[in-house]
């Protein structure tokens, strides 16, 4: 037989590539000289509250015990926070771990389960993807991105959407500047979800639509997504009445049947309004299974869920309820039903396609 040695050797420098393009970058000779920054020293944004068990998690911890046992181990993920920061450094590295060793999902790669995710914002104005990090361990000490254009500017780094952060430290050559850059005082949009808005299955944490609205907003974002259990229950409404936000947006639907939607939608309307009279709320349908085309069970469970939400909205409307705003379940996703990664959860492109949906309601609610 014949051996094709160009093919070979191509495939050879070709897994050689994709090795090299998935390792984490080695850290820098020198890096002895590099000074580290804790990121708990100026704070980070997307925490709610203060009284935390542990520095990142989403929910005080008075919430155990109160809310569900599944809400209390998902309040530990650090979903939706970032820190922000400014540097000239040409080299940007991070020594950081989380809680859990399960780095990855079958549907969700490690990058967006458990990576740090870099944004810099450009001469514009604008925050612009640089580098993401691919956690190969619970502790990683590794160089974020090098190479950097020289000059000062603005840096975000997204924490990890389905693992709890343990610590965080960004470190760059000890003669460059670095400036941390606080939480901002701005009220934030405040998402109460399900696993959607918990990030799944984005292939970076700065990719879910909360992230994706937070940037295109300028806005701080508080993501209270909790994968399988954003179920509208007023023992969560208690702690979500303590914040004090520019909007809320109820995104629950994916996780509730139309019973549970009757029986929940009015109250935690209400609950919300009586901390917050003049707050607005944003209402989300769920987004339509990618298969409901063909399964009529998605499709019954698409329909009778908006059928419970609209009926709900129409009578808190009818009731005088002021500043509601809704999104049509339809329009999350795209027509061809292809930017989910199992049917329900959007990959990078829904997470997209969801921002622009929920944009509009967004501005109209912020009076943007």
């Amino acid at each position: 037989m014949k051996i094709d040695y160009s093919r070979r050797r191509f495939l050879s420098l070709t897994a050689a590539g994709v090795a090299a393009a998935t390792a984490p970058l080695a850290l820098a000779a020198d890096s002895a000289e590099i000074q580290w920054h804790d990121v708990r020293d100026w704070g980070v944004e997307g925490r709610g509250f203060d009284d935390t068990e542990k520095y990142f998690d989403r929910l005080p911890a008075r919430a155990k015990g109160v809310v569900r046992d599944a809400v209390w181990n998902l309040s530990r993920h650090s979903a939706g926070m970032l820190v922000r920061f400014r540097t000239d450094a040409r080299e940007i590295q991070v020594d950081y771990s989380v809680t859990s060793s399960s780095l990855a999902m079958p549907h969700m790669p490690a990058t967006g389960v458990s990576g740090l995710d870099l944004y810099a914002k450009d001469e514009q104005g604008n925050w612009k993807w640089v580098a993401v990090c691919k956690p190969t361990a619970q502790h990683m000490k590794t160089t974020l991105v090098q190479g950097l254009r020289p000059g000062a500017r603005d840096y975000s780094i997204y924490l990890p959407l389905y693992n709890g952060t343990e610590s965080l430290k960004i470190g760059v050559d000890g003669s460059s500047l670095f400036e941390p850059i606080a939480p901002r005082s701005e009220k934030p949009i405040v998402f109460y979800g399900t696993s959607i808005t918990h990030g799944a299955c984005a292939s970076r944490p700065g990719m879910p639509h909360p992230s994706i609205l937070g940037r295109r907003l300028d806005r701080p974002v508080i993501n209270l997504g909790f994968s399988g259990n954003g179920k509208l229950e007023k023992e969560v409404g208690q702690f979500l009445v303590e914040l004090d936000p520019a909007v809320y947006v109820l995104d629950c639907l994916p996780n509730m049947v139309a019973a549970e939607i009757t029986e929940r939608t009015e109250p935690m309307v209400k609950q919300l309004r009586a901390a917050h009279p003049n707050v607005p709320i944003v209402l989300v349908e769920d987004r339509s299974y990618s298969g409901s085309w063909l399964l009529q069970s998605q499709e019954t469970r698409n329909e009778t869920s908006r059928a419970a939400f609209q009926a709900a909205y129409r009578r808190l409307l009818d009731a005088g309820t002021e500043r509601l705003f809704y999104v049509d379940g339809e329009s999350l996703l795209a027509d061809n039903r292809d930017d989910t990664t199992d049917g329900s959860h959007p990959s990078d492109l829904g997470f997209f396609n969801q921002a622009n949906a929920i944009e509009p309601a967004l501005r109209s609610a912020l009076g943007a």
